[in-house]
């Protein structure tokens, strides 16, 4: 009788908790039985390629896996080219979550819980370049390269009143037009930046940056249900040192704290 009631107040004091793990959380988030994890390639925040052959590194990956495994389901890894690919497929439900740059035009396509990271975002230019600041990047003939799609394209749009801002549908074809010397400068966030330069020698990442990604959990519109829980995971993952570890484990680089401006 006594270990009855012993059960039945733990149970009572965890209750909240273990409903939203085993029934609510896991038949919102993960309603096929697996999560399926956005990523997109050459980005140590999303997924890249360890030593060992097939392996995946990547803040999205490692918190991905890790929210499969409280849930109690697989994991599955799903591969896009760029990160705008993994925003649509998380809006249209084929992806079950991604970890990416939640801004305000985001967020009306899919829900965010608060930032995880921040990440400064600069530029890249080619070998040889004579650019040292990015206040030099804005003249006419100025060519600067985004990611198709991406946050970056939109606030550069805005932001440049005389460069020309040219898309490419890749970070590989990215670095194929700075190499080319088809643009003069890439923009996206430093932790892409700094894993381009190392592929690509004589490319510098110019000092300073021109604003900041607020990295955030993204799920589909609809499972509002699961939200509580993925705050208190997402609260979990940057209290334990989850995310420092999956970044450190990726080599990411030119990270600041998720609110700053």
């Amino acid at each position: 009788m006594l270990a009855g009631f012993i059960i039945a107040s733990l149970l009572a004091a965890c209750g909240s908790r273990l409903i939203d793990a085993s029934t609510e959380a896991r038949a919102v988030l993960a309603p096929a039985g697996t999560l399926r994890v956005g990523v997109y390639p050459g980005s140590p925040s999303s997924m890249v390629r360890g030593p060992a052959a097939g392996e995946m590194r990547g803040v999205s990956v490692d918190i991905g896996r890790e929210l499969a495994s409280r849930l109690g389901v697989p994991a599955e890894i799903v591969v896009f080219e760029r990160a705008a690919e993994v925003v649509e497929a998380v809006k249209t439900g084929r992806a079950d979550m991604a970890i990416t740059n939640a801004t305000a035009a985001r967020a009306k396509e899919v829900n965010f819980t608060a930032p995880l990271l921040g990440l400064e975002l600069g530029f890249l230019v080619r070998p040889g370049s004579s650019l040292t600041s990015i206040d030099a990047l804005d003249r006419p003939g100025m060519r600067i390269g985004v990611s198709q799609g991406s946050s970056s394209q939109a606030a550069l749009a805005k932001l440049f009143k005389h460069a020309a801002v040219v898309t490419a549908p890749s970070l590989r074809a990215a670095r194929e037009l700075l190499s080319a010397g088809e643009i003069d400068a890439f923009a996206t966030n430093k932790a892409i930046l700094f894993e381009m330069a190392d592929a690509a020698p004589g490319t510098r990442v110019l000092d300073g940056r021109w604003g900041t990604e607020h990295l955030a959990i993204a799920v589909p519109k609809g499972r509002d249900a699961a939200m509580p829980y993925l705050q208190r995971f997402a609260d979990d993952m940057r209290a334990s040192g989850a995310v420092q570890r999956a970044a450190l484990r990726a080599g990411l680089r030119g990270t600041v704290p998720p609110d700053a401006p």
